[in-house]
């Protein structure tokens, strides 16, 4: 079949023509970018954040009375909480991973006297954490070793206390220390002091900070520190970690136990990891939902106004088809000529789509940041909005094949 004459029938009803060409266009620049950012999102929901999540969760406490002793109540509280049945460990900790809360701090691998463009100079969260602290998360260690006993010392406002020691994450190492093996390696930052040496006894794999939207979301540096109210007075939080299927029934009973323990507070803040993380990526989920619809509205507009203008255009040919059919058509050669129109419109529409769909994306790159589009997403695109086009004309198309050729001998 020759295209040019099916063409030409086209330009006899050019506003119909131009309306589903702009709407097939719109369609795959729409459907292509949203595609593309809903695998980001999921991508992003479902990154692993270092810890065992299923067994974590976080409790808060606020002493209330007149000369409260937060440090003894910390003690009292850690043992508390791990001599609970159920327990694997329990830690005092500053922030939380994925809470969208905590202490960021830039540290770099040399000190300040040497000129800013040798330096190395990035940006991370820090978690204080005692001796428990890397068992309670679970993350796993790489190189070097784990915190002691004697690593830890307490903070307050006024003094830093003694901070000697550190472990920071992979994902931080190969940015500060790019040559490799951290481990016994200098890290300069304020966290002892202004720009103050710490030794890096320790490389975990993985763990995130709690800003779930930082694009330095795995540089974390765990501090073997107690924090005794540096930032809110008579006040503690928890990280505990329960055993495999056992996290709601410890958690009930930790509440209650620190209850026991003391009086003279507030226990609250009781919350799972993966409450926190829900709530954390709850924006990016919805944006997935939302975007999602979007796209399959926008098919199936797509798709019904296409039937819609087809089935016009048979209305209107009803006796060009029977003159075509009483001339010997077949009704293979009536369906294939609305078909092979159909993959004209919606060709051209494609073409067009294309450059919005480019258009799109650097508009979203220049405003939100995003990624740009990687190359496959615009003819995958491209073939599912033809593939919905055959598929939208292949009623009305059947439709018109069944035309009687005695149609053709008819007087209006």
């Amino acid at each position: 079949m020759e295209f040019r004459p099916v063409f030409n029938a086209l330009m006899r009803n050019k506003t119909g023509l131009l309306l589903i060409v702009l709407q097939v266009a719109i369609t795959l620049a729409i459907v292509c970018n949203s595609v593309f950012i809903i695998l980001q999102r999921i991508e992003k929901v479902n990154r692993p954040s270092g810890m065992q999540e299923a067994g974590l969760f976080t409790v808060s406490s606020l002493g209330f009375t007149p000369n409260f002793d937060l440090a003894g109540s910390i003690r009292q509280d850690l043992d508390a909480l791990r001599s609970i049945p159920g327990v694997v460990d329990a830690t005092t900790i500053n922030s939380v991973p994925l809470s969208q809360g905590g202490w960021s701090e830039g540290v770099s691998e040399q000190p300040d006297s040497v000129p800013q463009e040798k330096r190395i100079r990035e940006s991370s969260s820090i978690y204080m954490v005692d001796e428990h602290g890397l068992n309670t998360l679970g993350v796993k260690l790489i190189a070097g070793r784990d915190f002691n006993a004697g690593d830890v010392s307490a903070r307050t406002k006024d003094d830093k206390g003694t901070l000697h020691s550190v472990i920071i994450t992979q994902a931080l190492a190969d940015k500060v220390f790019p040559g490799g093996n951290a481990v016994g390696k200098t890290l300069y930052s304020s966290l002892p002091g202004k720009n103050a040496p710490v030794t890096v006894i320790g490389v975990i794999e993985r763990l995130q900070a709690p800003w779930v939207g930082w694009d330095k979301v795995e540089h974390a540096i765990l501090v073997p520190q107690m924090s005794l109210g540096e930032f809110d007075a008579n006040s503690s939080r928890y990280l505990v970690r329960a055993e495999p299927g056992r996290r709601d029934e410890v958690m009930k009973q930790a509440e209650h136990k620190l209850g026991e323990v003391n009086d003279g507070r507030i226990v609250r803040g009781l919350r799972s990891i993966e409450e926190v993380r829900g709530e954390s990526y709850r924006q990016d989920r919805a944006m997935t939902l939302v975007l999602t619809a979007v796209i399959f509205s926008l098919l199936a507009v797509t798709g019904l106004g296409i039937v819609g203008m087809v089935s016009f255009w048979v209305t209107r040919r009803v006796k060009q088809i029977g003159t075509r059919r009483a001339l010997g058509a077949r009704r293979f050669d009536i369906r294939r000529y609305f078909m092979v129109e159909n993959v004209i419109v919606v060709g051209i529409g494609i073409a067009l789509g294309l450059l919005l769909t480019y258009g799109f994306n650097l508009w979203l790159m220049k405003h939100y940041e995003l990624p740009r589009l990687a190359w496959y997403y615009a003819p995958l695109g491209a073939l599912t909005v033809l593939m919905l086009g055959q598929l939208a004309v292949f009623g009305p198309a059947t439709r018109a094949s069944r035309v009687s050729p005695a149609v053709a001998t008819r007087t209006v």
